[in-house]
């Protein structure tokens, strides 16, 4: 990633929903608007449980639940991403999460995000369990066992306990976020506002 002109954090977590659609497509947008795209895969789970909530709010409020299933539809049709709804959700992102670390350090990240993402909600496959994410790492032709190693090091996990500090601090509530300078987005719908906020429009 280059650090010269404009750049866009893309905050997201594996068991959000909206943030696969953005997943699946928000490179080729960035590219197009000409932002530098950082990948930034974090836990909603402790951010939620300080809302109070011990579940997705898509559980919590069924009527809402219903209307992001259908929405989802809708928008995954639209932008030609597959979609199958999974058979538990959510599904847990911790393993996944702390491979991501890894691989946007050595620059496959964006790779093994869609990898995960298309498993979970493309296929109805338990990105919670070892097996699948090894087998995700592997098809993009890395050792698995090597990356799946320094996954669960103490300091990678410490890593991604500090990048949800971070996402607290700086005001994450949900999923998809993008971060520009001091500037919040919020939400797949919010994706172009957020490139164009980067790229230099302000509105």
């Amino acid at each position: 990633m280059s650090t010269q002109g404009p750049k866009l954090q893309f905050w997201y977590e594996f068991a959000s929903t909206y943030s696969y659609p953005c997943a699946m497509r928000i490179e080729d947008a960035a590219r197009a608007a000409g932002v530098a795209l950082e990948w930034r895969p974090f836990l909603l789970g402790p951010i939620f449980v300080g809302q109070g909530w011990n579940d997705s709010p898509f559980n919590v409020y069924p009527v809402k639940g219903r209307y992001m299933w259908r929405d989802m539809e809708r928008i995954c049709k639209k932008h030609g991403v597959a979609l199958q709804r999974p058979s538990q959700f959510p599904r847990n992102g911790l393993l996944a999460a702390r491979v991501a670390q890894i691989a946007c350090d050595d620059g496959w990240g964006a790779d093994f995000t869609r990898a995960v993402y298309t498993a979970n909600f493309a296929e109805d496959r338990e990105i919670g369990e070892e097996p699948v994410i090894a087998e995700i790492v592997a098809t993009l032709e890395r050792d698995a066992d090597e990356v799946l190693a320094r996954a669960v090091t103490p300091e990678n996990k410490e890593r991604l306990k500090r990048t949800g500090e971070e996402a607290a601090r700086l005001g994450l509530f949900g999923a998809p976020s993008f971060v520009v300078g001091d500037e919040l987005f919020w939400g797949n719908d919010r994706l172009e506002d957020a490139l164009a906020w980067a790229a230099g429009t302000r509105v």
